[in-house]
Parts: C-alpha cells; sequence; structure tokens
C-alpha cells in the first residue's frame, strides 16, 4: 500500500498468532470398526437408561466403554492417544512421550437431538469419533454438525460486526465454526474449547465416541526434558 506521506510503500506482515488446535484423522477402512462399534453401542442403549450431562435428548453412556466396549472401542482410543502425542511438544517445542489417562463414552442422537455448549474440565485433549453420522456428511441440511465457539469470545464482533481481519481465518472472528462429521473420522480439541452439537433433523441416527485425555507422567525418549 502506498504511504500518504512519503509515496513510498508500507510492507505490512501478517502473523496468525494465540492458534487454536482442531485435529481431524480418518480412520483407514472404518467400516467394520464401526459395524461393531455400532452392535455393541446400541446393544447398550437398549439394556442401559444412560446418563445426562451435555445431551438435549439422546442417549449417553457410562465413562467407562473401553471396559464394555470390547476391542473396537479400545482401539479408538488408543488411537486418539497417538494423535494426542504426535500433537503435543515441551515448552522447547520438542517432542515427549506422555502417559495418557482417559476416559470415554458412547452418544446415540436421533431427531431433535443434540448437545448444549460445554468444555471438559480436568482433560488436556478432547476428541470425538465418529461411528455413524446419519446422513449429514452428504445432507447439510440435516443439521447435526459440531460447532466451535471462537475462544477468543464475542468482542472482536462487538463493535463493528461487519467487519473482519484481512488475514486467514479472520471470517470466523466472534462467531462459531461448523464441522460436518463423517463416519471413520476423529475430531481432536484442547479440552477448553468450547463445543456443541447442533440439532440433527434426520430420520437416521449418529452414533459417536467422546475421550477425554490427560497426561499423567512423562517418560524418558527423545526429546524430553528434566
Amino acid at each position: 500500500m502506498a504511504d500518504p506521506g512519503t509515496g513510498g510503500d508500507l510492507k505490512a506482515s501478517v502473523h496468525g498468532i494465540f492458534a487454536t488446535p482442531v485435529i481431524q484423522c480418518d480412520i483407514p477402512d472404518p467400516g467394520p470398526l464401526n459395524a461393531e462399534l455400532r452392535r455393541v453401542i446400541l446393544d447398550r442403549e437398549a439394556a442401559d437408561p444412560g446418563t445426562q450431562h451435555s445431551n438435549l435428548g439422546g442417549w449417553q453412556s457410562s465413562w467407562d466403554i473401553e471396559s464394555w466396549g470390547g476391542d473396537a472401542a479400545r482401539a479408538v482410543v488408543n488411537a486418539s492417544r497417538v494423535i494426542a502425542t504426535q500433537m503435543t511438544r515441551d515448552r522447547e517445542g520438542r517432542p515427549v512421550d506422555v502417559d495418557w489417562i482417559s476416559n470415554a463414552w458412547a452418544n446415540v442422537n436421533r431427531g431433535g437431538h443434540g448437545n448444549e455448549f460445554h468444555t471438559h474440565p480436568g482433560a488436556y485433549w478432547s476428541a470425538s469419533y465418529y461411528v455413524e453420522d446419519g446422513g449429514i456428511a452428504d445432507n447439510p441440511a440435516l443439521g447435526g454438525e459440531f460447532e466451535i465457539q471462537d475462544p477468543r469470545g464475542v468482542a472482536p464482533a462487538m463493535l463493528a460486526p461487519h467487519l473482519t481481519f484481512a488475514m486467514p481465518g479472520g471470517q470466523s472472528v466472534g462467531a462459531s465454526e461448523l464441522i460436518r462429521p463423517r463416519p471413520g473420522m476423529i475430531l481432536m480439541f484442547p479440552s477448553w474449547l468450547s463445543h456443541a452439537v447442533r440439532p440433527y433433523r434426520g430420520n437416521g441416527v449418529r452414533i459417536s465416541l467422546a475421550i477425554n485425555l490427560t497426561p499423567v507422567a512423562r517418560t524418558s525418549g527423545a526429546g524430553s526434558g528434566p
């Protein structure tokens, strides 16, 4: 841009700081895994009244699916541990080996069901794994999106909501981001990030696993600090 005082060019650079990681990872060939998870979870739903936390309707299991979900559930939780370790560094930016304590549960949503905005206190990483999406990956009109609130709050959009920042991601300021799940996808995010699930408007069933991961120890390994 031209400097009105000198006629020269002003060279401006933009730095995106305070980034918030949201990670998507697809399980290869998830069909057999998801078929087993569907069977186990729906059997559990039929036999157990479930719990009530952030869910608005629908069914949520107890937080111990690793004890009753069989090898399929443990495979998903173990995959989330691998991703969490890959995405975690020490304060010098070096890889670390982390032991993760986990708790995980199943969610089943049908027509009209969703989850209110919430966070996951006491955890470092949280994740959702999608067994069935109820058709929303192919039909956005069915709703059921995973919704993330801007952690900066609404303040940046309060004075001039018609303006935004001239940088990648600038249009999300003060608003929400929507992610449309699909079967086999792991979605991982910091546990402090406020999130929700918009109401599902289809006639099918949405089945997912929710996972919390808390670091308990750093073992010796490449890049480990004192």
